[in-house]
């Protein structure tokens, strides 16, 4: 299977369904509970991109060079940039419940689920240890999951 390829796949679904939910107005948290909870996902995904470095950004799933990141968020989850879109998503969709947002962010989940199996498969390719990083640390919920 080509990975690179399902990752941008995944990629270009997430997008479309973060803009969809933008574009009717139910991507924004609406009280100051899910408004924290945004402004944490966003602190962390911050923190996750200052940790991991201005490398990359792709819309694939590229291993980059440099060294498996492990520091920052990294040391307990693995993909606190896809967990912290997660959060955010599903909070805005918690405060903008309808039958038709919530299939919007199964949706998303799903596409971010499989964007984050693409990424484990072309990083562990590139990076043998993470197998072991793996074990020790949450993919999008830390000590959980």
């Amino acid at each position: 299977m080509n990975w690179k390829l399902v990752s941008v796949f995944a990629f270009a679904v997430l997008f479309l369904c973060v803009v969809f939910l933008f574009f009717t107005g139910s991507i924004f948290g609406r009280g100051p509970i899910s408004i924290t909870i945004q402004i944490a996902a966003v602190i962390l995904l911050i923190w996750a991109r200052i940790a991991f470095g201005f490398r990359s950004f792709h819309a694939a799933a590229n291993p980059t060079q440099g060294g498996l990141v492990t520091s920052g968020p990294y040391r307990y989850i693995r993909h606190p940039i896809y967990a912290a879109i997660f959060y955010f998503v599903w909070t805005g969709i918690a405060s903008h419940f309808s039958a038709r947002n919530v299939l919007i962010g199964v949706i998303a989940s799903g596409a971010l689920a499989l964007r984050i199996i693409a990424e484990e498969i072309l990083v562990q390719r590139t990076y043998p240890e993470y197998a072991q990083y793996a074990q020790r640390t949450a993919r999008v919920l830390p000590f959980i999951f």
